[in-house]
């Protein structure tokens, strides 16, 4: 074979080989997070550092959530989570930093789908039916319209 042809080759084979990453969220570097101090720092001080949490609690606007998570992906298989972590700010009612929890990638739950399907009342239809039960109805009008969608 000709160099010119297996140079081209060679580069697209390890192309394929190199991970997608792709970064959701908000992940925090760990110098950031220490510039946050319990007791001392405010919310202004926590926007300026860390910026807008990802989320704030539903019940309680003390608590503020920053979310985030890295996965890789190789070609065609599944994405694998490498990085994950959700801080937790809490607040006291002056705006100043209570506690901060950082929980990381071991600690969250991974939890699988339940094999099997989800019961669902209505017509078992077959491939068959599903591929040809809808011939000859196209464009028929409904029961008591004319083709124009108005009433007879």
């Amino acid at each position: 074979m000709r160099p010119q042809l297996i140079m081209p080759l060679l580069v697209a084979i390890l192309a394929g080989c190199s991970p997608t990453i792709a970064n959701r969220g908000n992940l925090l570097d760990a110098d950031r997070i220490a510039q946050i101090k319990a007791d001392t720092s405010t919310r202004e001080d926590v926007i300026d550092k860390l910026g807008s949490p990802s989320h704030r609690s539903t019940f309680d606007d003390n608590t503020w959530y920053y979310i985030g998570r890295r996965t890789e992906r190789y070609s065609f298989l599944d994405p694998e989570v490498t990085d994950q972590q959700i801080i937790t700010i809490h607040f006291d009612d002056n705006g100043i930093v209570k506690t901060i929890e950082k929980t990381g990638k071991d600690e969250i739950a991974n939890i699988d789908a339940a094999p099997g399907q989800t019961p669902s009342f209505g017509r078992d239809t077959s491939w068959i039916q599903d591929l040809f039960g809808n011939i000859g109805r196209a464009g028929t009008p409904m029961a008591g319209q004319s083709r124009r969608g108005r009433p007879e």
